[in-house]
């Protein structure tokens, strides 16, 4: 009985092969698209900026709800908690050493 209630919940936390499945697809197909936008010249400028800036944030969406499992989360959200936590330190990082960069006379 104790072994069904610990395969049970071992199944509550972890994705299903169909959920795996998915998300490596669709991982597949956010990496084929910026390699072939730039390796075929399809995109120039901005728009190819973009939409590999869009291709990179779509892959980290997957990465986090289908391998991370973000969304199956129970009521204390400390993965979630910690993720932002650690997106606003690496906002302040590239921030500031975007700052400095653009900003600093002595280099010049």
């Amino acid at each position: 009985m104790a072994h069904m209630i610990s395969a049970h919940s071992q199944e509550e936390t972890h994705g299903s092969f169909r959920s795996y499945t998915i998300g490596f697809l669709c991982s597949l197909i956010l990496t084929a698209i910026p390699v072939a936008i730039v390796m075929g010249g399809w995109l120039t400028g901005s728009t190819k900026a973009i939409v590999l800036m869009a291709a990179g944030v779509l892959q980290l969406v997957v990465q986090l709800f289908f391998f991370m499992h973000l969304r199956e989360e129970k009521k204390p959200r400390y993965n979630l908690i910690s993720l932002l936590l650690g997106l606003v330190i690496l906002l302040v990082i590239v921030a500031g050493s975007m700052w400095i960069m653009l900003y600093n006379m002595v280099a010049a």
